[in-house]
């Protein structure tokens, strides 16, 4: 007698991931399921919606690395279970934590003796070293201000207009003014001259950037550091200077070592740098190193014990993974200066190649420089017909993810593309883009112009009636599914505001 069973609905064993009833149902958005699925089709259905996501390699915008050598990719995923707060459990996890903030105290020339230990911190990027920073700049001036027996309520901060959000988020979140010197056409970093005459006796540091993200350039920090130092000798003040060289800090000590910029100047108290932009290692590491110890104040260090031993800490938040960490002195070793050099050299023979590509076009003006982070920004020299957002919008066809954005006041009328050369972008890419881009202005040619044109009927004629005539070109069937698209976005949308639906 042969035996025989129906397969149920809830035995997948007999099928693929495609041939079962996962893919065919809508999986929930906004609350956990009630019943578990096979792992397989979990990973599947995941998988297969973040093949929408853009190529990382073709993220332009970004200044975040996308490669790391197979070698340390292995490091990180056999420590990403570790939890790098518990220190006494993973004693070598932390000791490689310090050797990277030594590396990159030494790296930036603090003055340290042969066996004296850096003062510095592993964060989860730039933003929480900058927080950290800002911090014991405040508490510092704080403390000085009460014991002069003077007001210590309203701290402010100086800055370049072209400051990443990070700082007014700092700014914010703990109640300090932010004092931003506004930019102008053609000179997009801080003004040293202009900040300095904003320098005040509330004023808790000036923040220089060390690449900035408008245009990579490099700011004048040495110009800055002697021009404030004379203002604290004719005040009496002692305000300091903060360098976010975030982008930069892995830069300059290899393309341009006899730039003065870090703690070779004596107002320089503090240095952030994002170790996951060209410290070479993914999204999630940052440092921060202070000149010594008297300039983080031991106030603002915890001391706990509950996890074996007494571990100081100062971060903003408290567990996080130990990979990266591991990774950037898995970097610093593997690289070293020769390493570093070879790899900043080739960013910058990268981006010199995709310049003068889209100089031989014609149709651009360079924003950006030649010293400084290697990216190139540029705007189109005719933009009456066309935008740099249309430009942006359509290389994204290609493959290529390059931002269009407006420049900060009092500049704002400037808009540009920028593309960031990482180590993995080579010149072959480079000059792909070029290409690519010629294609695209070639193709914005041949459309119609998005402006609304308005042709003067004459002079006579204007002072009789005083208008205009406005001549409407032709949509293109692109402009029209756009429309389309919208107008459906839009009847969605006030659809959910009637049903109540935020």
């Amino acid at each position: 007698m042969v035996l025989s069973h129906a397969v149920s609905n809830s035995d997948v064993s007999v099928h693929s991931t495609f041939a079962s009833r996962y893919v065919r149902t809508s999986l929930p958005r906004f609350k956990m399921p009630e019943n578990s699925i096979p792992k397989e089709a979990a990973y599947q259905i995941i998988n297969d919606e973040l093949m929408l996501d853009g190529n990382p390699r073709l993220n332009l915008a970004s200044f975040v690395t996308t490669w790391m050598e197979p070698e340390c990719d292995k490091l990180i995923m056999s420590s990403i279970n570790k939890n790098y707060v518990d220190m006494d459990e993973y004693p070598v996890t932390t000791e490689l934590q310090n050797r990277c903030v030594n590396m990159i105290a030494h790296l930036f020339n603090a003055p340290l003796g042969e066996t004296e230990t850096a003062v510095g911190v592993g964060t989860v990027g730039s933003s929480e070293a900058i927080m950290l920073a800002g911090l014991a700049f405040k508490r510092k001036w704080q403390n000085k201000r009460k014991a002069e027996g003077k007001p210590f309520d309203k701290p402010n901060i100086v800055t370049g207009a072209n400051v990443q959000v990070c700082w007014e988020k700092f700014a914010r979140y703990f109640e300090v003014e932010l004092k931003e010197v506004k930019l102008s056409e053609g000179y997009y970093v801080m003004d040293p001259e202009k900040a300095v005459e904003m320098v005040d006796e509330n004023t808790i540091c000036v923040a220089a950037i060390l690449g900035s993200t408008l245009n990579g350039e490099f700011e004048d920090v040495k110009l800055l550091n002697d021009l404030l130092v004379t203002k604290n000798k004719e005040t009496g003040w002692d305000t300091p200077i903060h360098v976010d060289a975030a982008s930069g800090g892995f830069i300059a000590p290899f393309l341009y070592p006899e730039l003065e910029w870090d703690f070779r100047l004596p107002l320089v108290k503090s240095i952030n740098v994002s170790g996951h932009k060209y410290g070479l290692v993914y999204a999630g590491i940052g440092w921060v190193v202070w000149r010594n110890k008297e300039d983080l104040p031991e106030e603002l260090i915890f001391h706990i014990n509950y996890l074996g031993a007494d571990q100081p800490t100062f971060t903003l938040n408290f567990s996080k993974g130990s990979s990266q960490v591991i990774a950037q002195y898995y970097q610093l070793i593997r690289l070293g200066h020769e390493g570093y050099r070879n790899v900043m050299e080739n960013c910058r023979e990268n981006m010199i190649v995709l310049r003068e590509g889209l100089e031989k076009t014609g149709r651009f003006n360079i924003v950006s420089k030649d010293e400084g982070v290697p990216l190139v920004a540029f705007s189109l020299k005719d933009s009456s017909s066309h935008t740099e957002f249309e430009i942006s919008d359509m290389l994204r066809r290609y493959g290529w993810i390059v931002p269009a954005y407006t420049m900060p006041p009092n500049a704002q009328h400037i808009t540009v593309l920028r593309v960031v050369i990482r180590e993995d972008f080579s010149r072959t890419l480079a000059e792909r883009l070029v290409i690519d881009i010629e294609k695209v202005m070639r193709e914005l040619d041949e459309l119609p112009s998005r402006i609304i044109h308005k042709i003067s009927l004459g002079e006579e004629k204007s002072e009789a009636n005083g208008d205009n005539l406005m001549v409407t070109v032709k949509k293109s069937d692109i402009e029209k599914q756009r429309e389309v698209i919208n107008g459906w976005k839009k009847f969605v949308s006030d659809r959910k505001k009637t049903n109540g639906i935020c």
